[in-house]
């Protein structure tokens, strides 16, 4: 499950970058895939637990978490993707755990050691060289940038709702914030949807339909089962593999091409995740 989570989630960034390319709009596309996807996801969830029902004191956490964790996080995404190459993305994405821990931190969630922000400043340098060596021009920076918010929105996400997980299931906060995103999402996407050509080929559907049930339906199921069986430790350690075989998708499937900068920026970034796993523990507060 955790392998084929990975796998899903990789090759996302590619089918993103070549549907939009190939005539979709970013918000449009976000829109179209997160309103198919709450509805997919909400029935499975009904289905499965028979309520939606929370206190009435996480609907403000709720909607919080729907706001930074879909809304803001797909805006930066989507046009991430389309200013630069899926795999500069994928590789600055794997700051995510860092972005984590750090708000936690500045929450008081957490405290971290002198080895953790060795850890935090060669993910960072990782994340220069990645940038540096993506081109420099212009929209290369842009994409870049929003790629970094991308992985601080996603994590701020994932700090907010750590502390809904002791009280509902993954699938029913996973199932509410899809749908408070999607809202959210369509109301900025509002002007791009009545502009977008729908008339589009056969295999930019087939990709929709990918991107709808896999990465974001397939995988929900797949990553919390694998949680609950393996541990979130042991379930981590491949998330981390995730942009390095997305990089592997975007270059064999779109021909991308990666510098040696973005190499060595690869691995500093890894590698600094690698040191913050293994020396969090030592200064992990209540």
């Amino acid at each position: 499950m955790l392998v084929a989570t990975v796998l899903i989630w990789a090759l996302n960034f590619t089918v993103t970058r070549y549907v939009l390319e190939h005539g979709f709009e970013p918000l449009a596309y976000s829109s179209v895939r997160y309103g198919i996807a709450a509805t997919l996801f909400a029935a499975f969830t009904y289905g499965y637990e028979g309520s939606f029902r929370v206190r009435r004191r996480d609907v403000v956490l709720l909607v919080g978490a729907a706001a930074v964790g879909i809304w803001l996080n797909q805006l930066s995404y989507v046009y991430a993707i389309k200013f630069t190459n899926a795999s500069t993305t994928a590789l600055i994405l794997g700051t995510t755990p860092i972005f984590a821990a750090l708000i936690a931190m500045a929450f008081g969630l957490e405290r971290v050691s002198r080895w953790f922000w060795a850890a935090t400043a060669l993910s960072f340098v990782g994340v220069t060289l990645v940038a540096t060596g993506s081109g420099g021009v212009k929209s290369d920076i842009k994409g870049d940038l929003l790629g970094v918010a991308t992985a601080a929105t996603w994590a701020a996400y994932s700090v907010a709702i750590a502390p809904l997980m002791r009280r509902y299931s993954p699938y029913r906060i996973s199932a509410i914030v899809l749908v408070l995103g999607w809202v959210a999402v369509a109301a900025t996407a509002a002007p791009q949807l009545a502009s977008q050509d729908f008339h589009l080929g056969w295999e930019i559907w087939a990709l929709l339909v990918y991107a709808v049930l896999g990465p974001l339906v397939l995988t929900n199921i797949l990553w919390f089962k694998a949680l609950d069986r393996v541990g979130p430790s042991h379930a981590t350690l491949f998330a981390n593999l995730q942009p390095f075989v997305a990089v592997v998708f975007a270059v064999l499937l779109l021909s991308e091409h990666i510098s040696w900068l973005q190499v060595v920026g690869g691995i500093a970034i890894g590698a600094g995740i690698v040191m913050a796993r293994q020396r969090r523990g030592e200064g992990i507060g209540p």
